[in-house]
């Protein structure tokens, strides 16, 4: 199982970058934001499922540790495979479509491309429990927001904390505090 891969971004195309290793170039599927921010020539880490299928092997990838998580969750949700998640993940940052699942809105899950109305209510109904409370509603905060890229966040999944879990304990945690003092309070709690 390939867990992550560090390396330079040596092509881009369509939805998919070509990570190389040390000589050895990996073709990874990302989510519409973190292409966006992809350039030739960056060195990067992204976090990977590897998905084997019969016909296939697939490497998809995360530029945090909680996009992945978010990713297998919603992987287990029948009816909706890695391409379905990895476009319900482009519509907007990890934390953005965690928010929308925490609050219920299939609406926004249905603009997925490949991604309709019952699977978008089935996405709902299935992780609404599991990815932690919304951080807002609307346009207004409800608690200290997650922030995309959160380290904190990734190091409390890295702990083994799953994401509903990790995301309630940094919820009363001062998002301006050092990443550090944030994981040691939010494990204090």
């Amino acid at each position: 199982m390939i867990a992550h891969l560090n390396g330079t971004v040596a092509e881009k195309f369509a939805n998919s970058v070509i990570v190389d290793v040390n000589g050895v170039g990996y073709e990874v599927t990302v989510s519409a934001p973190d292409f966006d921010q992809l350039t030739l020539g960056d060195k990067i880490k992204l976090y990977t499922y590897h998905n084997i299928r019969e016909t296939a092997e697939e490497l998809y990838g995360f530029s945090s540790l909680a996009a992945k998580k978010l990713f297998e969750l919603l992987i287990s949700v029948q009816g909706v495979g890695p391409k379905a998640a990895i476009a319900i993940l482009s519509l907007s940052s990890a934390e953005t479509v965690r928010n929308a699942i925490a609050s219920a809105d299939a609406s926004f899950i249905a603009k997925a491309s490949g991604v309709g109305k019952k699977s978008a209510e089935r996405v709902i109904v299935d992780l609404k429990d599991k990815v932690g409370i919304p951080t807002h509603y609307g346009n207004t905060p409800v608690i200290n927001p997650v922030q995309p890229n959160d380290e904190a966040l990734d190091a409390l999944i890295a702990l083994g904390f799953p994401l509903k879990e990790a995301t309630s304990a940094l919820e009363k945690v001062d998002p301006s505090l050092p990443v550090a003092e944030r994981v040691k309070l939010a494990l204090k709690k």
